[in-house]
C-alpha cells in the first residue's frame, strides 16, 4: 500500500510538471486580449503578439456590403460601443450585415470599456476588417498563428450573416491571398460551416467549438468528418475526455479559461492548447 502511494504521488508529480513546462501548449489570445485591451481590435492583437501568444484567436463577421469584419457578435453592442453620436441605442437597430463597413467604423468600440473586465483599458478602437488584421502581422513575424471563428447559426442565415457556403466562400477568398498554410484554423459552433469546409477545403485545419452538451461522441455525429481540434468549455473537461479526444486524433483547446488553477488542470490533465482572455496569466504559468 505504501509503495503504491508513493508511485501514485510521483506519477501526478511527472505529469503536472511535463504539462507546467510543455513548450507545446498553444496560448491563444481570446479575442486578442480581451482582459486588458479592448476586444477583437488591433490594439488587442498587438499587445496579445508583443508578450508571445502563438495564436491570435477572434470572430468575424460580414458587412452589408461584402467584407470580413472582425466582431463577435453580428451586431453593435452597445455594452461596449459608443455612437458616433453618443447617442443611446439598441443592439437590433445596428446588424453588421446591414451596415457599409463605412458606417461601421464610426462606431467606437473601445473607449467605453468593459464592465466584465474592469481592468481593461479604455482605448479608442473600432472593429477592423480581417485584411487589416492580416496586413499588421503578416509583413513581421511569420510564425503567429490564428484561429478564426466564422459566427453562423442556422437562424442567422440571411439576416445576421450569409448562408454558411456563401460564408464561407467570402471567408477563405479573402485567407487565400495570405497563403496561411497551416497557420490558419477556421472553427465554428455551426456543423454546417465545418462540414461545407471540410468538402471545399480540406486543407484547411477545422476546430470544432462546443458548449452545453458534455457527450463527445454524441457532438461528433453532427460532423460528416473527424475534426483536427475539439474546441468546447472548459468546465465539460476531464482527463478522461480528453485521453477520448486524442485517441479520436482530435488536439483539445478549451475556451474560456481565465483562472491560473483552471489553466493548471488542464495541463495537467493533458490539453493541447488554451484560449484565454489573459494570455500573460498563462504565459506567465509556462515559465514555472
Amino acid at each position: 500500500m505504501k509503495n503504491s502511494i508513493i508511485c501514485a504521488i510521483l506519477f501526478s508529480f511527472v505529469i503536472a510538471m511535463n504539462s507546467c513546462n510543455n513548450p507545446n501548449i498553444d496560448v491563444q489570445g481570446h479575442r486578442g486580449f480581451r482582459g486588458l485591451y479592448p476586444e477583437n481590435t488591433i490594439i488587442g492583437f498587438q499587445k496579445a503578439a508583443e508578450i508571445g501568444v502563438n495564436t491570435l484567436e477572434m470572430d468575424v463577421v460580414i458587412s452589408g456590403d461584402g467584407k470580413v469584419v472582425v466582431s463577435h457578435d453580428p451586431f453593435i453592442l452597445p455594452e461596449i460601443c459608443l455612437h458616433p453620436e453618443r447617442i443611446a441605442f439598441e443592439r437590433v437597430s445596428f446588424v453588421i450585415y446591414q451596415m457599409s463597413f463605412d458606417s461601421l467604423k464610426a462606431f467606437d468600440c473601445g473607449s467605453k470599456g468593459n464592465e466584465r473586465f474592469p481592468d481593461q483599458s479604455k482605448l479608442r478602437a473600432n472593429k477592423p476588417l480581417l485584411s487589416e488584421v492580416l496586413e499588421e502581422f503578416e509583413s513581421g513575424d511569420l510564425s503567429l498563428q490564428y484561429n478564426i471563428e466564422l459566427k453562423s447559426t442556422p437562424t442567422g442565415d440571411g439576416v445576421l450573416h450569409p448562408g454558411p457556403e456563401v460564408f464561407s466562400d467570402i471567408v477563405m477568398t479573402l485567407l487565400k491571398k495570405y497563403n496561411l498554410g497551416q497557420r490558419l484554423t477556421i472553427q465554428c459552433f455551426d456543423p454546417r460551416i465545418l462540414n461545407y469546409f471540410h468538402r471545399a477545403y480540406p486543407k484547411v485545419k477545422l476546430a470544432y467549438l462546443i458548449e452545453g452538451r458534455a457527450d463527445i461522441d454524441e457532438n461528433l455525429e453532427l460532423l460528416e468528418f473527424i475534426p483536427e481540434i475539439y474546441s468546447c468549455d472548459y468546465g465539460l473537461l476531464n482527463a478522461d475526455r480528453i485521453n477520448h479526444c486524442h485517441e479520436l486524433g482530435m488536439q483539445v483547446i478549451p475556451w474560456t479559461v481565465n483562472k491560473v488553477s483552471d489553466m493548471q488542470d488542464l495541463m495537467n490533465w493533458g490539453v493541447d492548447g488554451i484560449i484565454t482572455d489573459y494570455p500573460d496569466r498563462l504565459l506567465n504559468l509556462l515559465k514555472k
